[in-house]
């Protein structure tokens, strides 16, 4: 991690509840909440300098985007799937992890971390079409950085599943 993205969150990223993202799955195989989390920081980080932002959006943009997947939760467990099974039809489907999170995410930062008010409006926007349009720098850097991220990997995972499948193929 960059020694200067260190600087600007090394509270959160040092924090025992941050640390606990290391525990859930994100997007594929080997891939933890907390590794998508450091990931997408770098990647804000490194716009929020391209668009030479002041020193404080610089770190609101690191802060936002590490935060933006606090959640707290393994969406992936069956205590989520439990959870859906209630619901069914649209009511079902807005309350899948990806129409939720960003808000849940968003208010347990606050709570944890006492961030600002566009702070948590980025993390609570960022899963932008299906929440609701990113209406500052910050928000639009963090939802940015998630999308670019997050396509990475789900590739990275989906390579590693073609790559069995293709072997299994011609085996």
């Amino acid at each position: 991690m960059d020694s200067e993205i260190q600087q600007l969150a090394g509270d959160i990223v040092r924090h025992p509840q941050f640390q606990q993202l290391r525990g859930f799955q994100h997007h594929g195989e080997g891939n933890s909440v907390y590794d998508h989390s450091i990931a997408v920081a770098e990647a804000a980080y490194a716009i929020a300098r391209r668009m030479r932002l002041s020193g404080d959006e610089t770190a609101s943009v690191v802060r936002a985007a590490l935060l933006h997947d606090f959640f707290g939760y393994d969406w992936h467990g069956d205590r989520f799937r439990r959870y859906l099974r209630r619901y069914s039809g649209i009511k079902r489907v807005v309350r899948m992890h990806a129409f939720v999170h960003g808000p849940i995410a968003a208010n347990r930062a606050r709570r944890t971390f006492g961030l600002t008010q566009r702070e948590c409006d980025a993390i609570a926007r960022h899963m932008f079409p299906l929440a609701a349009m990113p209406r500052t720098r910050i928000a639009w850097i963090v939802t940015l950085a998630d999308k670019a991220v997050a396509s990475r990997e789900m590739l990275a995972a989906a390579g590693g599943y073609l790559s069995l499948a293709c072997r299994s193929v011609t085996a």
